[in-house]
């Protein structure tokens, strides 16, 4: 991975801090403990019990399409797409 002089210093730095033997096992270390979070946050969603009451109301009787968006569908329909 290429960075610029003063991130590397900072890299460096944080590794010695660390008590890591070198930037490579600092950043297996950083990688190691923040990946699982950071993917687990993009996975994954949470909400409030109300939160849910209503998302599931709103999948179960969605809101009717306005007319605009009917008669662009329409068009396209008679389009052939």
């Amino acid at each position: 991975m290429r960075v610029d002089a003063e991130t590397k210093q900072l890299a460096e730095r944080a590794a010695a801090a660390s008590g890591c033997a070198s930037l490579t096992e600092f950043m297996v270390r950083l990688i190691r403990d923040n990946a699982p979070q950071i993917l687990q946050a993009q996975a994954a969603i949470e909400l409030t019990s109300a939160q849910f009451d209503q998302f599931m109301q709103v999948c179960e009787a969605p809101p009717t399409p306005h007319a605009r968006l009917k008669a662009a569908a329409a068009r396209l329909d008679r389009e052939g797409f």
